[in-house]
């Protein structure tokens, strides 16, 4: 039986015998690992006396007592370092860089692990409990940061006894609803009935104490019983040469009411109150030593569980049966091997005692491996029948869970960013929201949050949000909730300025792909809008995406506002120009090509022009050749539409100009990329005496829409001035 206490080490000023300590602990630790220990020690015995943990004790002496806990369960030396200088670091200011200097990487690691679960403001979180639960899981990425705070908690609530009955139910309520059940989920047995116990006694004394009571008065003759039981069960073992140890089990008192209550019985009708536990060495002698004790009195059939065949959730296995013992007393009798019984006892720190054994090494790294499967496993954490309380089937991969300024939690999609934090505290602050700190560092709106980050909005005094915000290529918002957010405030403005914004985003966006020559009237009508007016006002308030109309100018057929001159209706026939198809009128096999000087794309409005012995060139139709060209040339002019294939690319020239700096190549080329777009040439000119250059990239464009979006992303890159689509 593992020991969790040993208060002979507490001498008679109130101190912890930290040397005493380490002589005890020197044989599971090397010379080196004791060294790191004392180093740490010694560091923390600098803190003055006068900083104190919540419940009263020096910092020193919580963190060796939470180290003690931790050494009796087989954690290795860094945990145990962690644990010790922790307190130090949260209480007396100890900086993590004297930590990670003078006791190691690892430790600091550990350290930084636990003041992430410590952020959470836990009190004051009725209502939030689920979501500290689930926020707890995904801020672990080493389970001994844990262990590390369930043994801190454990220590708390020892120490609890002394302080006020409002503070002491507090905590007796966050240790019941939080921390005993992740002991329970980690299969740390140990830790979990000493918090559940603690917890029932400041939270329901008077029936805590109604059953210490009986369990004391019967407690001689109950002993005296057992006594006899576990010899009579060692002599049958011997007899068929099983090598056992049998030990008398105490119940737990919680766990005795726990049990009162769900099955509706008496104290005199709890079997296990009398409980034995046999430890063998092999699965198979786990079955012969379950063969014997039924041997030897009658069980009671419905009370047998295989937890070997069939473990539980938490990687709990053993036998359980009951049986009439003497003098027809019913005994509970648990049957498991030592490796069992130390999983029962330690759970996942039963695997730290293993780490050197290859034996165990494919189980041990399996548990390392799983362990974020460990702490979210799908089926109920535990049930709380007396308390109403259910922790659900849910698995908690695909959500963060952030911290405002005080501590309180939020849920969020995962990928989600500050802005999507905004608006999910309030529509207006997501509105007025101009910039974020989290972990008190400035970022971008688009920064995404991750589980643990302590996030706060920069707001103005009035104003609205950005129509980029919408944009789902600039990645300002994830979340469904907040973009419709921001649509709902577009539309509650005045129409008239909606429709002055629809103009100035949907001329800003032509202007820049180089296709202002559009029939606005035939683009509304095709997108089922009565009026131009309705058009810019549905793109204003955000009804309208600029997306949806790209998509339109590229699917349909363009009309020009202004033909350029009259065409021949001849019957229509599709042909190849380069790598590109268009509709060609009746011109059969001619051979045909993409204008250089205007480089048309699908979306374009186009018009072919017959050349001598080249066939047809197809020129945009605001092509300046085209639009210059003499009146004897006007008969060559045939139309000409596109095919759309989204395989097809086609060659396009882009000019960029922006304000010079390092690393201003990259990042543009890197968009490129990221969106598959082949660069096909790349000319600059540097303007020295303004530091400006202008970037005149040939790329390979699949059509309107993919070229807005790159176009939108480059704007948004730091110095650049102007982006847009130019002609050669």
């Amino acid at each position: 039986m593992v020991k969790l206490r040993k208060d002979n080490l507490i001498l008679s000023d109130g101190s912890f015998d930290s040397h005493r300590w380490l002589t005890e602990i020197a044989k599971d630790y090397s010379p080196d690992e004791l060294h790191r220990l004392r180093t740490v020690i010694g560091l923390t015995e600098n803190i003055p006396a006068a900083v104190l943990m919540p419940m009263g004790d020096t910092c020193v002496l919580h963190g060796l007592r939470t180290a003690q806990i931790l050494q009796a369960l087989g954690l290795d030396m860094s945990t145990l370092a962690a644990a010790i200088v922790y307190p130090a670091y949260r209480y007396a200011k100890l900086s993590m860089k004297d930590i990670e200097e003078k006791c190691g990487f690892d430790i600091a690691q550990l350290v930084s692990g636990v003041e992430k679960i410590d952020q959470i403001a836990i009190d004051g979180v009725s209502g939030q409990l689920e979501n500290l639960r689930r926020m707890l899981i995904t801020l672990v990425e080493d389970v001994r940061v844990v262990l590390i705070k369930l043994a801190s908690h454990t220590c708390l609530m020892r120490a609890a006894v002394l302080i006020e009955d409002a503070s002491k139910r507090k905590l007796a309520e966050q240790t019941r609803e939080i921390y005993a059940p992740l002991a329970n989920r980690l299969g740390i047995g140990q830790i979990k009935w000493e918090l559940e116990d603690l917890s029932f006694r400041f939270l329901m004394s008077e029936e805590y104490k109604q059953i210490a009571k009986l369990l004391d008065e019967r407690r001689v003759d109950r002993e005296d019983y057992i006594e006899e039981v576990v010899r009579k069960i060692e002599n049958t073992l011997g007899h068929v040469e099983v090598n056992a140890t049998v030990v008398g089990r105490a119940k737990h008192i919680y766990s005795i009411w726990k049990k009162m209550q769900r099955k509706g019985v008496s104290y005199q009708e709890i079997y296990d109150v009398r409980a034995i536990r046999i430890i063998v060495k092999t699965v198979g002698e786990c079955y012969a030593a379950l063969g014997v004790v039924h041997s030897l009195w009658h069980h009671i059939p419905k009370e047998f569980d295989d937890y070997i065949a069939n473990p539980k959730s938490n990687g709990y296995r053993s036998l359980h049966t009951a049986v009439i013992g003497p003098e027809g007393k019913t005994l509970e009798i648990q049957i498991r091997t030592q490796w069992m019984h130390e999983q029962a006892e330690l759970g996942v720190a039963a695997h730290w005692r293993y780490k050197e054994n290859l034996l165990h090494d494919a189980q041990y790294e399996s548990k390392l491996i799983n362990l974020r499967n460990v702490l979210k496993w799908q089926e109920d954490w535990v049930t709380y029948i007396e308390m109403g309380e259910s922790f659900g089937r849910e698995i908690f991969q695909d959500r963060v869970y952030v911290l405002t300024p005080k501590g309180e939690i939020v849920e969020l999609t995962q990928g989600a960013t500050v802005l999507d934090f905004a608006y999910h505290v309030h529509s207006e602050i997501g509105n007025r929201c101009r910039g974020a700190k989290v972990n008190g560092r400035i970022v971008p709106l688009t920064h995404v949050l991750n589980s643990g980050d302590r996030v706060e909005i920069l707001t103005a005094r009035a104003g609205g949000p950005s129509r980029d915000w919408l944009n789902r290529d600039l990645g300002y918002l994830k979340t469904a909730r907040a973009r419709a957010k921001v649509l709902h405030w577009f539309k509650r403005q005045d129409k008239d300025q909606h429709i002055h914004d629809g103009r100035e985003i949907l001329e800003r966006e032509l202007k820049r792909l180089g296709a202002d020559n559009l029939n606005l009237e035939s683009l509304a009508h095709h997108l089922k809008l009565a009026k131009v007016e309705e058009m810019l006002a549905a793109l204003g308030n955000g009804d309208l995406r600029i997306s949806q109309v790209l998509h339109a100018i590229q699917t349909v057929r363009p009309l020009l506002a202004k033909p350029i001159a009259p065409l021949a209706t001849l019957t229509p026939s599709t042909q190849k120009l380069g790598t590109a198809a268009v509709t060609v009128s009746g011109i059969g096999n001619l051979l045909s090509h993409m204008a250089r000087c205007c480089r048309p794309i699908p979306g374009d409005p186009i018009i072919g022009y017959i050349t001598v012995g080249k066939g047809v060139a197809v020129h945009r139709s605001d092509c300046v050749n085209i639009l210059h060209a003499k009146e004897n040339k006007l008969p060559r002019l045939i139309q000409v539409e596109w095919v759309v294939n989204s395989q097809n690319r086609y060659a396009v020239d882009i000019l960029i100009r922006a304000y010079d700096r390092a690393g201003l190549l990259r990042d543009i080329t890197s968009i490129f990329s990221s969106e598959h777009i082949n660069v096909m040439a790349l000319n600059t000119f540097v303007h020295k005496v303004e530091n400006m250059v202008d970037l005149t990239f040939t790329v390979e464009i699949s059509g309107l829409e993919l070229l807005s979006k790159v176009l939108g992303r480059i704007q948004h890159l730091p110095n650049i001035i102007e982006v847009r689509r130019t002609q050669s």
